[in-house]
């Protein structure tokens, strides 16, 4: 019998020194929404999660680092995360995968919520993958596993690279505090579900990027968080 000639394609390696994922995170919108750019060191090519405003801002930082657009990612339908999502695919002429089909209540009313918010130029979209728990996407040669966390809206999600121990994950949690579980959809139940049940078991040692506000590690806030650290849950219990 032929020997199968039939070989999948090499994973580019990161140049030298480099780690294989990199981030720079891009303050947008009135609330200081953590919009990011990660992109896969070795072949340049790079996703932009949560776009809530700032395009010109988030077209200047490709353009700085060099990196090619392959996808919009987000976590959830807020406004302060989503109202750019449809200007930026525009330009770009790039797909958006999230969030899950249950934050579509909140896409839908993003032209009046950013009315509303001084954010004239929102608008609703249809995203080209609608994502769920156990989903994966890829930036470049890196793949990034999806969680499905509600709590602070029923379709958040959240997107964690494995290999790099790093986690961004919206609204869900921040450093030393939660998300808000008082909007239409909320449920303070289920985002404690969703922490301790789906974030929390990735590991200590995982560095996120929140919604807001600065980076922490799960094992800060298992430790120290005021609401879903290990000694919160037991006062609770």
């Amino acid at each position: 019998m032929a020997e199968d000639q039939t070989h999948a394609a090499p994973i580019p390696a990161p140049p030298p020194g480099e780690p294989p994922l990199r981030v720079a995170v891009i303050p947008v919108t009135p609330f200081a929404q953590n919009c990011s750019l990660l992109w896969c060191t070795a072949t340049r090519r790079a996703a932009v999660v949560d776009p809530g405003g700032g395009v010109p801002t988030i077209l200047e930082a490709v353009r700085r680092h060099g990196l090619t657009v392959e996808r919009i990612l987000v976590t959830h339908g807020h406004v302060d995360h989503a109202a750019a999502v449809a200007d930026l695919a525009e330009r770009l002429k790039v797909p958006v995968e999230g969030p899950a089909r249950q934050d579509d209540y909140w896409i839908a009313e993003l032209a009046s919520h950013g009315a509303a918010y001084g954010m004239p130029y929102a608008r609703p979209f249809t995203p080209d993958r609608w994502l769920g728990d156990g989903d994966t996407v890829t930036v470049g040669a890196l793949t990034l596993q999806v969680l499905h966390c509600p709590g602070h809206t029923p379709g958040h999600v959240v997107f964690f690279h494995a290999p790099s121990r790093f986690a961004v994950v919206g609204d869900v949690l921040f450093k030393g505090s939660v998300g808000r579980t008082d909007f239409p959809g909320g449920s303070f139940e289920a985002l404690v579900a969703s922490i301790r049940g789906k974030l929390f078991p990735l590991g200590d040692d995982v560095t996120f990027l929140p919604g807001h506000g600065e980076t922490s590690t799960f094992g800060q806030e298992r430790h120290g968080n005021p609401f879903v650290s290990d000694q919160a849950v037991r006062g609770r219990g």
